[in-house]
């Protein structure tokens, strides 16, 4: 299709098409890191009132509090941490394939 993909209304460009993996990537990549900072800084006993740790905390409750509630410590070690980054690596790879399969049918790459 002359390196262009009907998405919707829009024409999108092989250029737009490789744009959205890595940006995903980023995303996902910025939130596995607050949830290893947050971690790393809890374990450290981190003040959960400063502005980083509460930034942290509040972008990372909305994954770890759910889980929390089915997943008990072990001892005194919160498994949350790495159980949620298990899961956010599966769902970071689905919207990879996702994307990239869509991208192929249609089209663009």
């Amino acid at each position: 299709m002359n390196g262009r993909a009907i998405f919707g209304a829009y024409m999108l460009t092989e250029v737009q098409v490789d744009f959205l993996p890595i940006l995903v990537d980023w995303i996902f990549t910025l939130y596995a890191l607050a949830i290893i900072a947050r971690s790393i800084l809890t374990m450290l006993r981190m003040n959960p009132y400063l502005p980083v740790m509460n930034f942290l905390i509040q972008i990372t409750e909305p994954l770890l509090a759910p889980l929390r509630r089915h997943i008990p410590p072990i001892g005194i070690w919160d498994i949350t941490p790495m159980v949620a980054l298990i899961i956010l690596w599966v769902a970071h790879l689905i919207v990879i394939q996702i994307i990239r399969t869509t991208a192929i049918l249609l089209g663009a790459m």
